[in-house]
């Protein structure tokens, strides 16, 4: 009767250890997002980076900034601008003088995801 009671108490020990783990990596800690959002979002600053970077070459180049197409023609960068991870890629350009790259959320299952954007100073700013 007490090897019973030893193992039905570890059953309940361990299933509520199964539940409590579950709910943190599916959700989070609280005020945290979720993990496949965090992953994304890192991936869209990274891409937003590389952007900046291709921008300051073409620059060094052509004299002036250019378009996500342009530098997507120019080879100075590989992907499309369009649905990269759930987000589209635009560019303000301003000459040789600024630019402004934003990432926003197109994919319905992301619109509470934050908008980025990078300039010619190259911080990555949250919208």
């Amino acid at each position: 009767m007490r090897m019973v009671g030893s193992i039905l108490g570890l059953v309940f020990v361990l299933a509520v250890v199964w539940f409590v783990m579950k709910s943190q990596y599916s959700q989070g800690p609280a005020g945290m997002q979720p993990p496949a959002e965090v992953i994304d979002v890192v991936g869209v600053k990274s891409d937003l980076v590389s952007i900046g970077q291709a921008e300051r070459v073409y620059l060094a180049s052509h004299g002036s900034y250019a378009s996500i197409d342009d530098l997507q023609q120019d080879g100075s960068i590989s992907f499309s601008g369009t649905n990269r991870r759930g987000y589209n890629y635009t560019a303000d350009v301003d000459g040789g003088q600024h630019f402004k790259i934003t990432a926003a959320p197109v994919d319905p299952a992301k619109t509470n995801w934050p908008t980025l954007s990078i300039d010619e100073t190259m911080q990555v700013a949250q919208q």
